[in-house]
């Protein structure tokens, strides 16, 4: 008992990293677009990111869990997994760089999970690498196919004073939906670990769920700027179109137990209706450094808390 309060401080820690980097990724289009404030957004993330948390963000806390380390962790060897995948998401929250902390505790974990000599689920990494690869591409499309059918509708209906209403309705819907589906995807990253030591998921959801909403309220404002405005300029169809994109495939892959990243969903939702408009309305450069940040993360991550926990063992052993 005396080892799970440090453990729920440092989940509780994640958590708080992962809604502060997160929390753009929900409302940024919001903002970006000057549907709503700032403040009114991350009120509305922080209410919908705590119900899907709690609701069904059992599913990849299972994943993290037990379905890449298969044998169980020393209390020790979870804290390092946490405390590295967090410090890396602070520093990318702090310069302003979406990076997927799904791939940081993925990362994370792997890296104790190894340098413990534990049983892993290599197949089950394989499968996670491959939706990270698939997910931005995925919502880039279906942004776009959002983005086309709705243009369409409102030309259709451009006579109807309510329909003229609907887009705004219709982002503010998505942004809290995004919310909804982070909650029950990005708990897991923050949770699952230790609920490889058998803990009841209801519970982990609720604190990680509160931690997220809470990073979200203190530290989110850095990274809804990048995506608000950092990616491609945003009118209210964009970022409604962007959002529902990635709030469908992160719910997805959320019921499927397969933790991915909110952060590559919707950036990849932004430069998909951003190409539309052509290659000069998207800011490439700052595509080129979330992109390195993607791919360095799960490694950095994983070195980070293999070479973490040796250390450690050799300080107390």
């Amino acid at each position: 008992m005396t080892i799970l309060i440090p453990l729920l401080i440092v989940g509780a820690y994640v958590g708080w990293n992962i809604g502060a980097n997160d929390a753009g990724n929900c409302v940024g289009t919001t903002v970006g677009a000057g549907l709503l404030s700032y403040r009114r957004a991350i009120i509305l993330v922080s209410i919908f990111v705590v119900l899907g948390a709690v609701l069904q963000g059992g599913n990849v806390m299972k994943t993290i869990g037990k379905g890449i380390v298969t044998s169980e962790l020393p209390p020790i060897a979870i804290i390092t997994a946490l405390i590295s995948s967090g410090l890396f998401v602070t520093l990318a929250t702090f310069f302003k760089i979406p990076v997927s902390t799904s791939q940081a505790i993925v990362g994370g974990v792997a890296g104790v999970g190894f340098a413990a000599g534990a049983d892993m689920n290599l197949a089950k990494i394989g499968t996670i690498a491959q939706v990270w690869v698939i997910c931005p591409i995925l919502t880039g499309i279906i942004a776009l196919g959002i983005y086309l059918l709705t243009i369409f509708l409102l030309k259709r209906l451009s006579d109807n004073s309510i329909w003229q209403k609907a887009p705004n309705v219709l982002l503010i819907i998505s942004a809290a939906y995004v919310a909804f589906a982070l909650g029950a995807n990005d708990v897991g990253n923050a949770m699952g670990p230790i609920a490889n030591l058998g803990i009841e998921p209801g519970w982990l959801g609720l604190l990680g769920g509160v931690a997220l909403a809470v990073g979200a309220l203190t530290f989110g404002r850095r990274i809804t700027e990048t995506v608000g405005s950092g990616i491609a300029p945003l009118d209210v169809v964009t970022a409604f179109s962007a959002q529902m994109a990635a709030a469908l495939a992160v719910h997805y892959f959320s019921i499927l137990g397969i933790p991915v990243s909110t952060s590559q969903s919707v950036v990849g939702a932004v430069i998909g209706v951003g190409l539309y408009h052509g290659v000069r309305t998207v800011k490439l450069r700052k595509v080129g450094e979330i992109v390195i940040g993607w791919v360095a993360t799960p490694i950095a991550a994983c070195l980070f808390s293999f070479g973490l926990y040796k250390l450690l063992l050799a300080i107390t052993t």
